[in-house]
């Protein structure tokens, strides 16, 4: 699949691949956004963890010598917020690879995008055969990776019309397509309406999906 751009916007990444020596890793869904990075670094440290490092798609913590996470009191502590442990091991890659694309479509300034094509990207990244990955997400997910990178993409797409500044034509550019009649073809697809439509009619966001629904 061809490699896209993305727009630049406030730096986050994603989780490493692989935590630090000596850190556990907690695969959380929902951990999206900035703001989930702070709230879910209070409250692990509120519960007296060591935190090394949060991102989108979890955090590393480091734990007292001789202890155990806790599962129970993670889920008790960031279910209510909206935040959740995942524990299957299939379900923990597939959010490394929803994480991963979040960063590069909404988190990386586009000067810094790779030049390869996502199937690439998302093995090198990840540390797996691409095949496996599209076939596990598709089997998760019900969707295939290229879909949920279009669907971000126009999520993308979105939050830039409604900030009112760049043309129809910029934001192509900004997100990597061949042309604006590209990214409008997608963007019809998925909302069902042209993104000048949605522009006009959307000044309030009403529209607008949260990262972590995007299906």
């Amino acid at each position: 699949m061809e490699m896209m751009s993305p727009a630049a916007t406030r730096p986050i990444a994603a989780l490493p691949a692989v935590p630090p020596v000596g850190a556990t890793r907690l695969q959380l869904r929902g951990v999206v956004c900035p703001r989930c990075v702070r709230l879910v670094r209070n409250e692990l440290e509120r519960m007296g963890l060591q935190v090394v490092n949060v991102a989108l798609g979890g955090a590393d913590v480091v734990l007292s010598p001789g202890t155990e996470l806790d599962a129970a009191a993670v889920h008790a502590t960031l279910d209510p917020l909206g935040f959740e442990l995942l524990e299957n091991p299939h379900d923990q890659l597939v959010e490394q690879l929803k994480a991963t694309v979040l960063e590069l479509i909404h988190y990386t300034p586009v000067e810094q995008w790779p030049v390869l094509n996502y199937s690439v990207y998302l093995s090198e990244r990840l540390g797996r055969d691409y095949h496996y990955l599209s076939q596990l997400f598709s089997a998760r997910e019900g969707l295939t990776v290229e879909k949920y990178i279009i669907r971000q993409k126009v999520e993308r797409a979105k939050e830039l019309l409604s900030y009112q500044d760049d043309s129809v034509a910029e934001i192509a550019r900004k997100l990597g397509y061949r042309s604006a009649a590209h990214l409008t073809n997608q963007f019809k697809q998925v909302t069902g309406m042209s993104p000048t439509e949605f522009q006009r009619l959307d000044p309030e966001h009403s529209h607008r999906t949260g990262l972590h629904e995007v299906a």
